[in-house]
């Protein structure tokens, strides 16, 4: 596969048995074979896109030390700010040239998971920074949740499978800045190659240059989504827990031109998680003579610990 598919939720919503089906087969080979697709029909409107990117353009450009007094130690950047350089891709040592913001669960029903979350950061000098972010976070929410529907029929499951374990799920919203290149990097990029740790990642503002993603030839491929498409990818999570059948892709963010070196750049991904207790077993209809399991039982809980420990945002 050499471009991104593009797919429409709406066919998956409406009331036509074979649109629903269409969109369950094309998304199911998009993320066998390479992991990503382009979906159009989401829940995000333009206006709600619009002003949380006004937001948090205006959150980044405050000076340094308006940010990080949000930034909270001892959280692993779950929530609220995480400055330049802290977050490097698994493997390397060199921090990846970016900055971001976490908005997490705005948990319902369930106090004793909430006081497990740390709470949202409320950021004083910008009165509807936290409102957009808390909209936007339900919107991709509920995106999430018919993207994971789909996929739930696709793995012949009951199409509801995977509703327990994200209701209330430990997802995060996150905004990231990719300030202006000052000096020629050293070996640093402004996401270095990784793939997600989560169940699905939607991705608002993959309109420009710079997001690439390697297909099973090892080439990388640009990702570049419509004005009213989301990218959407598997993670980690997903890919585990159906035995590799649904592809977690390597992805990176590259450097500009240098002639675009003093421009910034956004993006926002949603990463949706599950709750802790999620079991990440490989399924049982994923396994075969063919395709023998591949990963010993973890819960998401216990997989999250152990990648944010080799992202460097946990300190063992």
């Amino acid at each position: 596969m050499n471009k991104i598919p593009s797919v429409d939720l709406r066919e998956f919503l409406s009331d036509d048995p074979d649109k629903k089906k269409k969109f369950i087969r094309e998304i199911g080979d998009a993320y066998e074979q390479i992991g990503f697709v382009a979906l159009k029909g989401h829940f995000l409107s333009d206006q709600l896109e619009k002003d949380l990117y006004t937001e948090i353009k205006k959150f980044f450009a405050q000076p340094e030390d308006i940010k990080k007094k949000y930034e909270i130690e001892g959280i692993g950047g779950q929530r609220g700010y995480t400055s330049f350089g802290k977050e490097h891709a698994k493997g390397r040592k060199e921090g990846d040239l970016k900055e971001f913001w976490h908005f997490g669960q705005y948990v319902e029903d369930d106090p004793e998971l909430e006081a497990q979350y740390p709470p949202n950061v409320i950021v004083e000098e910008l009165p509807r920074f936290n409102e957009v972010g808390k909209e936007t976070y339900k919107m991709l929410e509920k995106t999430a949740k018919y993207v994971l529907r789909a996929l739930a029929l696709h793995l012949d499951l009951e199409e509801t499978y995977f509703d327990k374990w994200i209701r209330n799920g430990n997802s995060i919203l996150r905004p990231i800045h990719y300030p202006p290149i000052t000096r020629e990097p050293e070996n640093a990029i402004r996401a270095a190659a990784h793939g997600d740790i989560n169940l699905i990642t939607l991705l608002m503002g993959a309109h420009g240059k710079g997001l690439q993603v390697q297909n099973h030839n090892g080439e990388w491929l640009d990702a570049i989504a419509e004005p009213d498409e989301l990218m959407i990818n598997v993670g980690d999570m997903l890919s585990r827990h159906t035995n590799n059948r649904l592809k977690s892709t390597i992805h990176q963010v590259v450097n500009p031109p240098r002639e675009l070196w003093g421009t910034s750049r956004y993006s926002i991904p949603f990463f949706m998680h599950p709750i802790s207790e999620m079991p990440l077993n490989c399924l049982e209809n994923c396994i075969d003579d063919e395709h023998p399991r591949l990963y010993e039982d973890i819960t998401a809980g216990e997989f999250l610990h152990e990648r944010l420990v080799e992202l460097g945002l946990i300190k063992t």
